[in-house]
């Protein structure tokens, strides 16, 4: 089946060429096979995590359908993406929507944002019945995007918090850590909660009520629950670090690197290690450990090492 791509090619729909598994494992071009050792490397690290750590992460042997509500299935290429919230999960929803689109969509950034948001336009694989999710965890190519977790923190707090126009999030979480973390919190405070400290952010993170009241939000969630690393097997495991080299991999091995390319644009905004120091200058040594002992196994997993600015008791 031959079918018009937007980019004026024609590009054969898989059928009969090799998958991106294959390609993977067993790369036909050199170029490929170099990159291909980093990515193992970065499989055997999150092996040995969980390995290491199997009593924490063997709690759940079964996944539930919503487990999977984050991992986005593109049917065509044979591929799974989990997107993960402050890893340029846009520009990757964004790039899905190209590939799924069926060339409906030739340029990722002609789509607006909030689209790629818009969950009816991409296919999760909770939406799949047990044995066609089986079939496709078996065969299809699955990888994710991964950040400096409290990089990633940072980058979430300033945008849920610090936007005057997050009203549904300063709704729905600022009034709730104001009330739970600031003494002598203003009434208009406590309506709004638009003016959160990252402290109280952190305290909120930490507070044992937070974990048994209700999942984190996916902005904050760690990769660890969000994707389910040690459950799923993941073939690739992008870095937000090398994010050019590592999403044009995955094009390339997808068949598809000759005419797409993924956005890249400096965001001037964009979170980094000295603002994210920052951040962290005001925040006691206790809530620093205990806070790393939250996001422990995605710094272990993903080999982030300690950041130098904690503070550890």
């Amino acid at each position: 089946v031959m079918r018009r791509n937007p980019f004026g090619m024609d590009i054969c729909c898989r059928k009969g060429s090799r998958s991106p598994l294959q390609e993977l494992y067993n790369p036909t071009q050199v170029s490929l096979s170099n990159t291909a050792i980093l990515h193992q490397v970065r499989r055997d690290q999150v092996t040995d995590t969980c390995r290491a750590n199997s009593v924490s992460s063997r709690k759940r042997r079964v996944l539930t359908p919503s487990d999977l509500k984050h991992l986005v299935v593109d049917e065509d290429h044979e591929m799974i993406y989990c997107y993960v919230p402050k890893v340029a999960c846009t520009n990757w929803k964004r790039v899905m929507m190209v590939l799924t689109g069926r060339g409906k969509y030739s340029d990722p950034m002609e789509i607006p944002a909030n689209e790629a948001h818009v969950s009816s336009n991409l296919k999760t694989l909770n939406q799949y019945s047990i044995p066609e999710i089986n079939h496709r965890l078996k065969n299809y190519m699955k990888f994710l995007f991964v950040r400096e977790p409290f990089e990633r923190l940072v980058s979430a707090y300033r945008n849920k918090f610090t936007q005057k126009y997050n009203t549904s999030f300063h709704k729905r979480y600022g009034t709730k850590i104001v009330r739970r973390q600031r003494k002598n919190a203003t009434q208009e405070a406590l309506r709004k909660g638009d003016d959160v400290k990252f402290e109280e952010f952190v305290a909120y993170l930490i507070d044992p009520h937070t974990q048994r009241e209700e999942p984190f939000n996916e902005h904050w969630q760690t990769v660890y629950s969000l994707c389910h690393p040690c459950h799923i097997h993941y073939d690739l495991i992008g870095k937000y670090e090398t994010l050019e080299e590592d999403s044009n991999y995955i094009l390339q091995l997808a068949g598809v690197g000759s005419y797409l390319k993924f956005p890249t644009y400096a965001k001037s905004t964009r979170t980094t290690d000295e603002m994210t120091t920052e951040f962290f200058q005001n925040i006691s040594s206790e809530h620093q450990t205990q806070l790393y002992e939250v996001y422990k196994l995605d710094f272990l997993m993903f080999n982030y090492s300690v950041p130098s600015y904690l503070k550890l008791e």
